[in-house]
């Protein structure tokens, strides 16, 4: 029987470590989210369920959208009422114009908070193994949209900081510019 139980223990320490370790992806690591991971949808539209957005987390995030260059803030195209698209400028030359939903809308926030973006596969990876994103449910039916993840609602400055940097790293993916980590 102490075999068994040895065994328990250490694939409970196993799993302990594998929590408690970030993803890294081209040498950047992403911390793990600590809130829950909200309840969301299977279907279209996807959305998360009883998450309400914090106004003042929202209004900062989208004022640094507004600050990427060749980002405009604007309706969506492609989202529910009330979402915000974030569109990339027509002159603006695209490396995987493929990703994107439709025109240039390469990522849009919610009314609770979240967004949708599209992410360099093994970010998004990331993102979803450290908790901070979900795979959209059309993420596995197009081909190209591997990375299309829900990126959960931020309920802390700390968690901004992480899900700004997730838009930026959908911005450099699309575009293949590089001004993840510059901002």
């Amino acid at each position: 029987m102490s075999g068994i139980a040895d065994s328990c223990r250490m694939a409970a320490a196993i799993l302990a470590c594998a929590i408690a370790i970030p993803a890294s992806v081209d040498g950047k690591e992403w911390p793990n989210r600590t809130t829950p991971r909200p309840y969301t949808t299977n279907n279209v539209p996807h959305v998360q369920v009883g998450v309400e957005a914090v106004p003042e987390l929202t209004a900062e995030l989208l004022r640094r959208v507004e600050d990427i260059p060749d980002v405009e803030v604007r309706d969506t195209v492609v989202s529910l009422p009330g979402a915000m698209g974030f569109w990339l400028a027509d002159d603006l030359p695209l490396r995987h114009p493929d990703v994107i939903v439709g025109g240039r809308e390469f990522a849009h926030i919610h009314p609770d908070g979240s967004l949708h973006a599209s992410l360099d596969p093994e970010t998004a990876q990331a993102a979803i193994e450290t908790g901070w994103a979900v795979s959209h449910p059309w993420s596995d039916q197009r081909p190209g949209w591997e990375g299309f993840v829900m990126i959960y609602t931020p309920v802390s400055a700390d968690e901004l900081e992480v899900v700004f940097e997730l838009v930026l790293d959908s911005y450099d993916f699309i575009t293949g510019r590089a001004l993840s980590g510059e901002q």
